[in-house]
């Protein structure tokens, strides 16, 4: 992977007063949980106990020796039973707004590991009751939420936040951290991100695109609490549960759900990078109104003030549905992709080529080599990326705590914008992330920023 083109990307936002949530008497009940520093033990309250990888984030916290799983949350009153099997102790409960009103002064810490939609309304909860949160990728769903949740975080300072980015623990990602800093292989003139699947794969996480009709929820399945904020729609097959990421309401397909995992070396290999100025997304698909579009080919342009990239915008180019760039055309030999996931930086010297947990190779002139074997790399040692976040929160330094929130938005953004474009292929739409607003497209800014939430179910607003 060798030669030629663009630029990328970092992290606005403004800082914002606690007015809003003083108002609420809801999301400031309760009493606060201690600062970092003084806690002994974290006590964690997990909202979505198993699901698709729920079940994974819990039970890995639970393993700290520090932390006990003080309360459990589900709309699933069956994957409740059974988590409830390993924390006999823990209360237990479906609605997350109950738990906040009525059981604040029994957890410190939270994992929300629901479904995209309901995030925002979760996360903006914890941090407003003044607890440390573990939050699942992507952390938001809609666009006007990654302003929602930045100023919530900025409002919060003294909370521990972590992304659901565990594949920063691999040493090949640092590794690619590492060498693009270095600049030792030139200028970056662009980036392409291929992502396997699409939105549309079927099977286990995604739906094939098929709308059923109505069906009743699965037994003991609170359908209306899950719905969260979005408006009300009545249930349908391959819909809740897992495969609702296939959904433009509630997930972000493939693109949305992997960006994180993705962008993250580029995002802390380069922090001068900033918001996307223009995306355009280019598919067959037209009918948007309940899947996402698959076979997706998107194009995001970030302008860069900076000797570390070749031009003054640098593009990043997304390829979902088994689709990749030409291995020719961004001058690499002939060979297979490392994987279906690939992140791939084209810069002036070289380029880097890393599956998500690796391999990592270095292409020059036609020829690869191990980017594990560059000159100068440290040795990196092991670490467990949901015990960071126990550590940090219990004050311990730790250089391990990869994807705090200010990061894992940075990450969530162009996922967002590449995916919700689809709704207008081929057109190129000018974002203002400042503004939260499409520049130069009025339906655009009606349709893909924000959403109207229903009563009780709005993400505090700080």
């Amino acid at each position: 992977m060798n030669t030629s083109r663009r630029r990328f990307l970092q992290q606005t936002v403004t800082l914002a007063g606690a007015a809003a949530v003083a108002g609420c008497s809801r999301f400031t009940s309760g009493p606060a949980s201690q600062s970092a520093s003084s806690l002994s033990k974290l006590r964690v309250l997990s909202i979505g106990v198993i699901g698709t990888i729920g079940g994974h984030d819990r039970k890995t916290i639970a393993a700290h020796p520090m932390v006990e799983i003080a309360g459990l949350c589900d709309v699933d009153s069956n994957a409740l039973a059974e988590a409830a099997k390993d924390h006999p102790k823990a209360f237990t409960a479906s609605d997350y707004r109950e738990v906040f009103d009525k059981h604040a002064d029994k957890f410190d810490g939270v994992i929300v590991a629901t479904p995209d939609h309901s995030h925002c309304a979760i996360m903006t909860t914890a941090l407003a009751h003044n607890k440390h949160v573990y939050g699942q990728k992507p952390l938001v769903q809609q666009l006007e939420e990654l302003e929602i949740l930045e100023r919530a975080i900025k409002a919060k300072p003294h909370l521990v936040t972590q992304t659901g980015a565990q594949r920063i623990e691999h040493a090949p990602r640092r590794a690619a951290v590492d060498i693009l800093k270095s600049g030792g292989l030139g200028k970056v003139i662009e980036v392409h991100v291929t992502f396997g699947n699409g939105a549309l794969a079927g099977g286990f996480y995604f739906a094939d695109g098929t709308l059923g009709d109505p069906i009743q929820p699965p037994a003991g399945f609170d359908y209306n609490l899950w719905l969260c904020g979005n408006a009300e729609e009545p249930c349908r097959p391959q819909m809740v549960q897992r495969q609702w990421r296939s959904w433009f309401n509630y997930g972000g397909g493939q693109i949305a759900d992997w960006i994180v995992h993705t962008t993250d070396v580029l995002f802390y290999a380069f922090p001068e990078l900033q918001s996307p100025t223009q995306v355009c997304t280019r598919t067959p698909s037209r009918d948007l109104r309940y899947f996402h579009a698959n076979k997706v080919l998107s194009t995001l342009t970030y302008p860069v003030k900076s000797d570390k990239f070749a031009n003054s915008t640098c593009n990043f180019y997304f390829y979902d549905s088994g689709m990749t760039p030409d291995r020719a055309n961004i001058g690499l030999g002939e060979g297979k992709w490392p994987s279906g996931v690939c992140t791939i930086v084209v810069c002036e010297g070289g380029t880097l080529v890393l599956a998500p947990e690796g391999p990592l190779e270095i292409w020059r002139e036609g020829k690869m080599i191990d980017g594990m074997n560059w000159p100068g790399l440290p040795k990196y040692e092991s670490f467990n990326h949901w015990h960071a976040w126990v550590d940090k929160t219990l004050g311990k330094s730790t250089p391990h705590l990869w994807m705090p929130w200010s990061i894992g938005l940075r990450c969530t953004e162009p996922g967002l914008l590449a995916v919700k474009a689809a709704k207008f292929p081929g057109q190129v739409l000018n974002w203002d992330r400042r503004r939260l607003e499409f520049t130069n497209h009025a339906e655009a800014n009606k349709t893909l920023v924000r959403r109207a939430y229903r009563k009780g179910f709005e993400p505090v607003r700080m």
